[in-house]
């Protein structure tokens, strides 16, 4: 489990745990109305004790006989009984929590981590968390933002030849190749004789339109008569020689290259491949033409 996980999970932990004592607090303290039952018996038992408190002065200042004394303390025993019954016993246990306070506040504890868990998982996105992708993410947001600099840059000044080669290339790499075609020509006047830069500019130019007929072969003339054993030029040179079915042609140019790369390769293993194709396309071809 990676650290940037470990720490989601912790903060929504800490949360929800938050969320819940929140919610559980009211349900599960005592109840009000059963607080001031207690309250109120309490008043009721201190009033009676301050009225016979105040018959038995009456009876020594002599403003009570005998008899009067023990009817008014026959009545007050009466009525103190009665708040201290079973009654007002059940009355006062009724500020513990309700049951039902106490299985809403369970029945919380249980849905709302299982609520939560569920909806994260239906509308979350847990991959986000992967550093490999965030990283990822991170990186292409970065070079967006370069280019989109860049483009600003040229924007106001369309002089800048390499500037414009760098975007064109960027844009290649991205496979954004209609906007690469564009940027190579704007800079077409300083590609020179440039053999790389001219199988680029070819190569787009193909990829953006369909065909490698026209300017893309033109191009790619001047890069061969300028470099014909360059890599990049052998390749795109290839490529154009298969897109015309002249596949002679694709296995000179793509043979030439394959010797140059890493066996090991993954280039190197689909560039075999692409030969092998090419070689069996033109079998094929010979085959139909002695038939």
């Amino acid at each position: 489990m990676n650290v940037n996980l470990v720490g989601f999970l912790l903060a929504a932990g800490a949360l929800l745990l938050a969320v819940l004592l929140i919610l559980l607090r009211p349900l599960w303290r005592s109840s009000p109305r059963g607080q001031a039952v207690v309250d109120r018996h309490e008043a009721n038992l201190s009033i009676l004790r301050d009225e016979l408190r105040e018959l038995e002065k009456s009876r020594a200042e002599g403003l009570l006989d005998e008899k009067s004394l023990a009817q008014a303390r026959d009545d007050l025993q009466r009525r103190l009984l009665e708040e201290s019954g079973p009654e007002a016993t059940e009355a006062a246990g009724s500020c513990t929590p309700s049951a039902s306070g106490k299985r809403t506040a369970i029945a919380l504890i249980v849905a709302i981590p299982l609520a939560a868990a569920g909806g994260y998982a239906l509308l979350g996105n847990p991959s986000a968390l992967d550093p490999a992708r965030t990283r990822a993410q991170a990186g292409a947001q970065e070079i967006d933002a370069m280019l989109r600099r860049l483009a600003e840059h040229l924007a106001t000044n369309p002089d800048d030849m390499p500037g414009w080669i760098l975007l064109a290339r960027s844009y290649k790499t991205l496979g954004r190749f209609s906007e690469a075609a564009e940027a190579f020509g704007r800079a077409e006047a300083a590609l020179g004789g440039d053999p790389v830069l001219l199988a680029d500019y070819a190569e787009v130019l193909a990829l953006a339109g369909g065909s490698f007929s026209g300017k893309p072969d033109a191009l790619l003339a001047r890069a061969l008569g300028a470099a014909p054993d360059e890599p990049q030029v052998l390749f795109v040179a290839g490529a154009a020689a298969s897109a015309r079915r002249d596949f002679a042609a694709a296995v000179d140019y793509w043979g030439r290259l394959l010797p140059r790369l890493d066996p090991a390769s993954e280039e190197a293993r689909a560039l075999g491949a692409a030969v092998e194709q090419a070689r069996r396309m033109l079998d094929g071809k010979r085959e139909e033409a002695e038939n």
